[in-house]
């Protein structure tokens, strides 16, 4: 599920929109300054950003243009009450894919929530790493041209720990990225690992190491 970084600094909109994303779906984590954001944005690997531009630290500005030199694609949405020609202008040169009027609806939000991360998809639809391939729409898994056989949650699980290749991923990471739900939780993330571990070992595949790094959680290592 799409994971989605808010930062909005005004208490009441933030609560508000955290909680009707997360009525649609999506996993939200919601800063209220650019240092928040920052922190976040190290710790986790997000699908979008909804943006405020007034913030107490800084502009939305500033932030998405750091962003951008620092070669993240990801799409960036600016919420802002400043609709003027020269506020957009600037929006969009600072890396900005879209620009929603406060105030809004949920409605509207949403569609173009949902329209950048069709487009961000659409440019991202394999995840290579050495002679492995995972293929995003189909959840499929080969290595050498090999299908290896893995459920959806196993499948999910690998694509993050790709994603977050020799960071580590803590219990929390992996719950707050996956979904908290009968067959993913704190209890079980052992059980998971310990299943993917298996099919991949199964499969002779031998470039990838599933570390992990006692009190903290997993890492993965590549060998290629």
């Amino acid at each position: 599920m799409p994971l989605i970084l808010l930062v909005e600094d005004d208490p009441n909109l933030g609560k508000g929109l955290k909680a009707n994303l997360e009525l649609e779906n999506f996993f939200v984590l919601w800063a209220q300054s650019i240092k928040e954001a920052e922190i976040l944005f190290q710790k986790e690997k997000f699908d979008l950003i909804l943006l405020d531009l007034g913030l107490p630290d800084g502009t939305g500005f500033n932030f998405c243009l750091k962003l951008r030199q620092n070669k993240e694609t990801l799409p960036v949405i600016i919420l802002t009450a400043d609709s003027n020609e020269d506020s957009v202008v600037k929006g969009f040169s600072s890396g900005a894919n879209d620009y929603v009027k406060k105030p809004f609806s949920s409605k509207e939000l949403f569609a173009r929530i949902k329209a950048q991360l069709s487009i961000n998809l659409l440019k991202e639809k394999e995840v290579r790493l050495g002679k492995l391939l995972l293929t995003l729409e189909t959840r499929k898994v080969t290595f050498e041209n090999i299908e290896v056989e893995l459920n959806r949650k196993e499948f999910e699980l690998l694509h993050y720990l790709i994603q977050r290749k020799d960071a580590i991923s803590t219990r929390e990471n992996i719950i707050t990225r996956l979904g908290q739900s009968e067959d993913i939780s704190d209890r079980t993330i052992d059980s998971h690992i310990s299943h993917l571990r298996t099919k991949l070992k199964k499969a002779n595949i031998t470039t990838i190491t599933i570390k992990s790094e006692y009190g903290l959680g997993y890492r993965l290592v590549a060998h290629v």
